[in-house]
């Protein structure tokens, strides 16, 4: 994990839903809305590969 300015460690593999920069990033990278991504992260939690698989299963 690499630290920001801030020093606070960001953790990349997580997907923050209440983060609007997040949410839409995964929708555009997948072609899904961004109701689908915080779909998929309130079924399988914040884990940036699980949800990337279950939208993958949408499309």
């Amino acid at each position: 994990m690499s630290d920001t300015p801030r020093d606070r460690a960001q953790d990349r593999a997580r997907v923050a839903s209440g983060q609007d920069h997040e949410v839409r990033y995964e929708a555009d990278k997948k072609g899904v809305s961004k109701d689908a991504v915080k779909d998929a992260v309130k079924s399988v939690g914040n884990s940036r590969d699980k949800v990337e698989a279950k939208l993958d299963l949408k499309t």
